[in-house]
């Protein structure tokens, strides 16, 4: 007989509940299970520009990152370090070290953490170390207005090299870690320590034609042979972290390079995200695009593995 209402039957009730059950539980073991091809963000900060906790984790876990890297401001304090305070929280509202603990705490799994501290206070090495201690796995992001190689650098790098762990730093001109020029004395000088390269001035001098350092992001061709390209090939202990617009661009404007900068590189660099996004997915997110770019520009599956986990599994020695 046929029913003329829309109502189901107990059968088919039954019989829709339990594929909806095996459906669920399905998506759940799909959820546990491991990523087949895990990905490592080498970037990200608590609090960035008043995103929340929940925002943060949400994020990351759209973008497919199956561990990140928290790195903290150092304290809020009025010097010339920070632009008088304006460059506190890294300039992005972003929280320190004890909020990146408690998140890795929270969620050993999915984070780890750095520890930093504004590098020219008295007391720094002892915030610095504190959090090492507990687990620390680097020191960054240092953005603070110093030269690149002054003793607030030194000092950074001497706790990095005590304790085998790297340092990220921000580079852009006339604002944070000044006279990249200089910097390879550093790397020099302190051959046991790790440094990750980041921000604008790093990547901007991919180019060797890059004469006017006010220009944070150029466009159009790029000439091999630039600042990063030689710091990149000539110290085995300097690396770059492709995060935030500045990465991108870099990967973007102009792709031939980008192909044959990756395969020189590719024991070099490592994904970062650095971007305050909520969704994680989409035009407003520089860390999913970074990701789709390196997918797209790598000469293979092998080196696109090395950008996006394996180079970071090395340099943090997971």
């Amino acid at each position: 007989m046929h029913r003329k209402d829309n109502s189901l039957s107990r059968r088919e009730f039954l019989a829709a509940t339990a594929t909806l059950l095996a459906a669920t539980k399905l998506n759940l073991v799909a959820a546990e299970a491991p990523l087949t091809e895990p990905i490592i963000d080498i970037h990200q900060h608590t609090n960035y520009a008043d995103r929340t906790d929940e925002q943060l984790i949400a994020h990351q876990r759209a973008m497919g990152v199956a561990l990140t890297v928290l790195l903290p401001a150092g304290r809020e304090v009025s010097t010339p370090s920070t632009h008088n305070g304006k460059s506190n929280g890294l300039a992005a509202k972003c929280h320190g070290n004890q909020s990146c603990y408690e998140i890795a705490r929270q969620y050993p799994k999915e984070y780890r953490f750095f520890a930093n501290e504004v590098p020219d206070l008295p007391d720094a090495r002892p915030e610095i170390e504190k959090y090492l201690k507990l687990g620390a796995m680097g020191i960054g992001e240092q953005k603070f207005a110093v030269d690149c190689d002054s003793p607030a650098i030194e000092l950074v790098a001497e706790i990095a090299q005590e304790f085998r762990v790297p340092v990220l730093l921000h580079f852009q001109h006339e604002r944070y870690n000044l006279r990249i020029e200089n910097f390879h004395k550093i790397l020099g000088k302190y051959p046991k320590a790790n440094f990750i390269g980041h921000a604008q001035t790093w990547w901007a001098n991919i180019d060797k034609e890059h004469k006017d350092q006010s220009i944070l992001y150029p466009k159009g061709n790029v000439t091999p042979g630039g600042l990063t390209d030689r710091l990149l090939t000539d110290y085995p202990n300097m690396y770059g972290d492709l995060s935030a617009g500045s990465g991108l661009n870099a990967l973007t404007r102009d792709e031939e390079h980008a192909r044959a900068f990756i395969e020189r590189h590719q024991n070099k660099l490592v994904y970062g995200s650095d971007c305050d996004d909520r969704v994680g997915s989409g035009p407003g997110c520089s860390g999913a695009q970074t990701i789709a770019k390196v997918k797209q520009l790598a000469p293979g599956k092998a080196v696109e593995r090395k950008l996006l986990y394996e180079n970071a599994k090395r340099v943090l020695k997971l």
